[in-house]
């Protein structure tokens, strides 16, 4: 019997050795599948990006973006936060023009991924900040009017509208 215990307890002891050195190395981006990069945070804390292969638009890599992210590091989402949120882990790069799409807004906005996936808020956040709004602010907004709420963030900061590429003379004004 404690040959027994003895034999399990080094066999945990050759697992558990086994198994450090890739649980220290954390999360590297360029490691990561493509179907499990998006939303993915390195170790070096770093937000992970998918992006299409130089000369093969088709074909995807996971790269390390600059992007630095606050307090969390070596996450990989969930697809439950990826569902939540209704978004798609073949997601290109990392953009905010997602926010303004009414269906992802909402669901960003739900509980079901507001309250319970906080890299996944982090990241639209710093977005929608970007943008000039808040993301709070947007939610908030959108559990009373949905198209008014995302009519904000499209006017929030936005450049002026194309300007004719005609210049008209005026008229010289008549003397009196």
């Amino acid at each position: 019997m404690a040959l027994s215990n003895q034999i399990m307890a080094l066999a945990l002891v050759l697992s558990l050795s086994l198994a450090l050195p890739s649980a220290l190395a954390g999360v590297t981006c360029e490691d990561l599948h493509i179907n499990r990069c998006a939303f993915a945070v390195s170790s070096e804390s770093k937000r992970c990006v998918l992006e299409s292969m130089p000369g093969k638009p088709t074909e995807y890599q996971c790269k390390t973006s600059d992007v630095v992210v606050e307090n969390i590091s070596n996450h990989i989402e969930t697809e439950a936060c990826v569902g939540a949120c209704g978004l798609e882990r073949k997601t290109i790069g990392i953009s905010s023009d997602s926010l303004m799409e009414t269906r992802v807004a909402q669901k960003l906005c739900s509980p079901g991924c507001f309250n319970n996936c906080p890299n996944i808020v982090d990241l639209y956040s710093n977005l929608a900040s970007g943008e000039g709004a808040s993301l709070s602010d947007l939610c908030m907004k959108i559990s009373v009017n949905p198209r008014r709420a995302m009519m904000t963030i499209l006017s929030s900061g936005a450049a002026p509208g194309p300007v004719s590429g005609k210049i008209e003379a005026q008229a010289p004004s008549p003397s009196p």
